[in-house]
């Protein structure tokens, strides 16, 4: 979860006079979620941020269900999603629920419109690719590895550097926070957090743009795209405050928990939702037991349907895994290491693993776009 940050100028108090060198008065904007009781800024624009100069006719994004029940123990290939120049056109949603999205985008530009989604709070995880995410909050550095939280009804765009980028999504209906247990009542990472504040990156550079214009804004809303123009550039912002922005923390940040035992899924958690956690497995040793078997033991997804996204080294669990893979284990069966794992995982001291997992609380249906990617029989391959 995000703490308070500021940049720019900002009057001493809220909601007070507060004038531009040409004695306008900025135009203050409240921007956040849950109501008015949850995470917030206050934005100072040159001017109003609700000049629109016309709309546009609205079209349909809503991803094409293949699979609303399954059962199966799937694989996708990752690598497999075409690349696209245009940013949201390379958006291919893989899996679907009613409270999220997940998905993998493989632009080759950035986009040169302006983008809101009205609809979700969103996770990008860079896989392949630098450059940066442009909001109104500042500019924001991304590379490889970056977790990229990006809350809802945040205008954005993002500059790539090269053409060979490679992003997984997660759009979530609620807000995405840290998880609660690794935060005091303050909202302060506490000592056994695996991160901490020093840890989040959050944008450091204001650059206020006084354009007038016509400035193409793509809104999400309800699984449509509504396309605005607007009079002044969406960037228009002198300072604000608050606890609502982007920010980015690297999954090579994230120091491990180990034991003695093999430890459980939960002390990878890295995010929170109320209707999922988002994980990550980093380099690590080994359970360190005389007699202990790394090898996470078969378990069953009964409560949550468990997502995989392979980043690289190699996943000692799985046999045959490559780079940008993902695993869906659906609730309701048994999963666990692929045969051999167990014993190839006894008296090993380390590994240099790395992945994303994602445990939605509800069931995923599957999309068309994850079906063109799936590998066959993957639910076969426990048997010796």
């Amino acid at each position: 979860m995000p703490f308070y940050h500021s940049l720019g100028i900002i009057p001493d108090k809220r909601h007070i006079v507060f004038r531009q060198p040409n004695d306008n008065l900025y135009q203050e904007e409240l921007v956040g979620t849950q109501g008015f009781s949850g995470l917030s800024s206050l934005v100072y624009h040159l001017h109003p941020p609700t000049a629109v100069k016309q709309k546009g006719k609205p079209y349909s994004v809503a991803p094409k269900v293949a699979m609303e029940n399954s059962l199966n123990a799937m694989s996708f290939m990752g690598f497999d999603i075409k690349p696209e120049d245009d940013y949201l056109k390379s958006r291919k949603t893989l899996f679907i629920n009613h409270a999220m999205k997940v998905g993998l985008a493989a632009p080759t530009k950035g986009n040169e419109y302006f983008f809101k989604n009205a609809d979700a709070d969103e996770m990008l995880f860079v896989h392949r690719g630098t450059g940066r995410l442009h909001t109104m909050f500042g500019i924001l550095p991304f590379k490889y590895g970056d977790y990229i939280v990006i809350p809802r009804g945040t205008v954005y765009k993002l500059e790539f550097d090269d053409k060979d980028n490679r992003l997984l999504y997660v759009e979530s209906h609620d807000p995405i926070f840290t998880p609660r247990r690794y935060r005091n009542e303050f909202g302060q990472l506490l000592e056994h957090s695996p991160f901490c504040e020093r840890d989040i990156k959050r944008p450091t550079e204001l650059k206020t743009y006084d354009e007038q214009g016509e400035f193409d804004v793509l809104i999400k809303k309800r699984d449509r795209i509504f396309p605005y123009t607007y009079l002044y550039h969406p960037f228009d912002v002198a300072g604000w405050d608050g606890y609502h922005y982007p920010y980015t923390f690297s999954i090579f940040n994230f120091e491990p928990i180990t034991g003695r035992i093999h430890m459980p899924p939960p002390i990878h958690q890295t995010f929170e939702c109320r209707n999922f956690v988002i994980c990550s497995f980093v380099p690590r040793l080994y359970d360190y037991h005389p007699q202990a078997i790394p090898a996470p033991y078969h378990h069953s997804n009964i409560d949550s349907d468990e997502i995989l996204y392979y980043v690289d080294g190699d996943f000692m669990s799985r046999n045959n895994i490559q780079k940008g893979q993902l695993t869906l284990h659906p609730g309701g069966i048994p999963h666990g290491p692929h045969p051999g794992a167990i014993e190839r995982s006894i008296g090993q001291k380390e590994t240099k693993e790395l992945a994303v997992m994602i445990d939605p609380f509800n069931p995923m249906m599957i999309t068309e776009d994850a079906l063109d990617i799936e590998v066959g029989d993957y639910y076969k391959s426990w048997i010796q």
